[in-house]
């Protein structure tokens, strides 16, 4: 879905009441600034001889009676002094505690609410989602939208919007004197600002190009840091830093000739129509007074004025040049934001949510199964069989089957597009979708671990198990047999992605993960594929031990690893071709034997 504007506008609306409280303290703060100018100006027509302005004389007048004074030269300086003395030392730490403290809470607070929405944004995503974006484009994306969402807010609200307040304030005082100069000031202001924004518009164009550059470098970045040891392995250390500096290049020239060079012209033309107009100001106001229709404190205020004016309107355009360098950023999370969430995007946020407690005896049914990721190529096709409670299932068949894509339906990552699942006749669309995982485990061909120690990493599923069930459930998987290599035992360190276990280990660690959930249907993903005859048999014996404990559905394409399976499904592009036990398949003398015949030669599959 795409973003507008309004996303951002809103996008600190739950402290709304604080926000517009702050910005108008920050905006009546810069009002009162304008005091010192004018006050001067006074000071000046005063020592020259002349009266002051009649609201200023009422002012002198009113506090020499409230200090029983009489009105003179001396009295009027010292009240204008000391009305300049309150706009400026003592209205400085006023003005941080009330109005400026506050910017950067609402920037802060907020980043941390829009944070903690990111998070529970990846967590319901669809698995779809990740399919298509890596890891690094999604951090980049996120990273760089919260980031620029906090800096751009203080300088919005506490510079962007007061300062505005402040020229509208000059304005009307320049007005008050002449009104014919306030004319000209208000033309050259709305030229000059609606002459950048135009310009800024065309150069948001070309940073939203630019964004998705560098999301394209990022995500590469991630890749190299992921599969470094394929990059080393294949010695193209040199291939990759070529293929990123292309990509740096690309953005360097996109930057600096498309973007820099913009923002380089807009200010040059901009500088010199300012100062141009606040040269025209100046003379007008000096001939005015020259030709005694201005007094000398008036030309002063007047002078000061406008230099604080134009002044102005130069930090305003760059706020403005930098809020539009992170305008396409700040749009691209709000599209990320607005991504469809999954079909369980309700239950990831709230930890305390209530959700029921399934058990199930594990009798798994396929009805007439179907599913294609995309409609007009279906991967499952009339898939129609019964898994018993506590039974040992096996899916084999060539890769590109449609046996793993069989598991995700079983997980409800995906939805099928014809027939049902049901557990315990139970159809499991109509399941509560936490409780129903809650009561599967899967243990990956890659398992997944996390940086922390083996033991985090054991209970992740099950954080309240006791060391008992931790120790009962490494003695099924074998985990015991390496324990002891490890330093630290439990508190070991296993690092990112358990780069410090082997395959073998990490296989191990994920069944002892998965039984401490204990799950009434325990999943095997190819769990042995990629391991030594060693750690496979290791791996086999820990199954063996599992068998008949609970529903398992193993998907091999070592068929070694499933001649003990209760029953064997062999799928073959997408349709269930063979039903049997292991004897059974090779009696038949169908694809199952033919496979089975290609390993025990050696040949591949």
């Amino acid at each position: 879905m795409t973003a507008s504007f309004w996303d951002i506008a809103l996008y600190f609306r739950r402290y709304r009441v604080t926000a517009i409280w702050s910005i108008t303290g920050s905006s009546l703060f810069e009002i009162v600034d304008l005091t010192v100018p004018y006050a001067v100006g006074q000071i000046l027509n005063i020592l020259s001889g002349r009266s002051p302005d009649r609201e200023v004389a009422l002012l002198i007048d009113a506090m020499a009676t409230l200090v029983r004074q009489p009105v003179t030269a001396e009295v009027s300086l010292a009240i204008l002094t000391g009305l300049i003395f309150v706009v400026t030392v003592l209205r400085a730490p006023v003005q941080v505690l009330i109005a400026n403290n506050f910017h950067w809470q609402v920037a802060l607070k907020t980043r941390r609410d829009q944070t903690q929405r990111a998070i529970a944004k990846i967590l319901t995503l669809p698995i779809e989602f990740y399919d298509e974006n890596n890891p690094g484009r999604i951090a980049g994306r996120v990273a760089r939208g919260l980031a620029n969402h906090m800096w751009s807010y203080p300088e919005i609200a506490g510079q962007l919007i007061p300062k505005l307040f402040r020229i509208i304030g000059i304005f009307v005082i320049i007005c008050a004197i002449a009104w014919w100069i306030s004319a000209f000031f208000l033309v050259s202001f709305i030229v000059v600002l609606l002459g950048s924004l135009q310009k800024l518009k065309k150069l948001t164009k070309i940073e939203e190009t630019l964004e998705v550059y560098q999301e394209n470098t990022e995500s590469r970045t991630s890749e190299i840091i992921t599969n470094i040891k394929t990059v080393k392995a294949f010695g193209n250390e040199a291939k990759e830093y070529q293929r990123q500096r292309d990509r740096l290049e690309r953005e360097a020239k996109v930057s600096l000739w498309g973007i820099h060079n913009g923002y380089v012209r807009l200010g040059m033309v901009r500088d010199t129509v300012l100062e141009a107009c606040q040269f025209v100001v100046f003379g007008a106001a000096l001939f005015a007074t020259f030709g005694g229709k201005l007094s000398i404190g008036h030309f002063i205020t007047i002078s000061t004025l406008a230099s604080m004016a134009y002044s102005e309107i130069r930090p305003i355009c760059l706020l403005a040049e930098v809020f539009a360098r992170r305008y396409s950023s700040m749009m691209r999370f709000h599209e990320f934001m607005k991504q469809d969430d999954g079909q369980d995007a309700a239950i990831a946020i709230d930890q305390q949510a209530k959700y029921p407690q399934y058990r199930f005896e594990g009798k798994v049914e396929f009805r007439n199964l179907a599913f294609g990721y995309d409609r007009d190529r279906p991967v499952l096709e009339n898939i129609q069989f019964t898994i018993e409670p506590c039974e040992t299932v096996a899916l084999v068949g060539r890769s590109g089957s449609g046996k793993s894509t069989l598991v995700k339906l079983l997980f409800r990552y995906f939805e099928p597009s014809g027939g049902s699942i049901l557990i315990d006749d139970n159809c499991i669309t109509d399941l509560d979708i936490t409780g129903y995982r809650k009561r599967l485990a899967i243990v990956h061909q890659e398992v997944d671990i996390f940086n922390g120690t083996l033991l985090d990493n054991l209970v992740y599923g099950n954080p309240t198990a006791t060391f008992a069930q931790v120790k009962e459930a490494c003695a099924i998987a074998s985990v015991d047999e390496f324990l002891h290599l490890l330093p630290k035992g439990f508190n070991t360190i296993v690092g990112e992605r358990g780069v410090r276990l082997s395959g073998g280990q990490r296989q191990r660690l994920g069944i002892a993960r998965a039984l401490l959930v204990d799950p009434d249907i325990l999943v095997f993903d190819e769990a042995t594929s990629s391991l030594d005859y060693e750690s496979e048999r290791s791996i086999q014996l820990a199954m063996q031990r599992i068998q008949g404990t609970r529903t398992t559905i193993i998907i091999a394409h070592r068929l070694s690893t499933v001649r003990e399976a209760n029953k064997i499904v062999v799928l073959d592009q997408g349709q269930i071709v063979e039903i049997g036990s292991h004897q059974q398949l090779l009696a038949q003398g169908g694809i199952y034997h033919r496979l089975h015949s290609l390993q025990e030669t050696g040949e591949l599959i």
